[in-house]
């Protein structure tokens, strides 16, 4: 069992976020630099839950995007994206944090 597993979880998570940050800004860019008359099929991220050898140490991978056919960038859509993407972000950070004080008062105890 992985002493870490916590923090592995929180980490990937935050990796996984930054790709979905990542993927609506491309979209966003796209759509802009195609004008107001052309069109930019949405980008989608698409995420895999990967488990290790003995089931316990899952963590979530960016894996790429998918093309939403005939469905155009709408940047009100993108910016929700944005939204709930910076939350996730935000959570995981929190949960890392507590990951790590946990790790820290575990490591003080051992020492006393």
């Amino acid at each position: 069992m992985n002493r870490f597993e916590l923090l592995d979880a929180a980490a990937s998570g935050m990796v996984a976020q930054r790709a979905a940050l990542d993927v609506a800004a491309r979209n966003v860019a796209a759509a802009e630099a195609a004008g107001p008359k052309g069109s930019y099929q949405r980008a989608v991220p698409t995420f895999q839950v990967v488990t290790g050898d003995d089931d316990s140490d899952a963590r979530v991978e960016f894996t790429g995007t998918r093309s939403e056919r005939g469905v155009n960038v709408d940047v009100l859509q993108e910016m929700l994206a944005v939204m709930n993407a910076s939350r996730a972000y935000e959570a995981d950070t929190s949960l890392f944090d507590t990951g790590k004080r946990l790790a820290q008062q575990t490591l003080d105890l051992e020492r006393t």
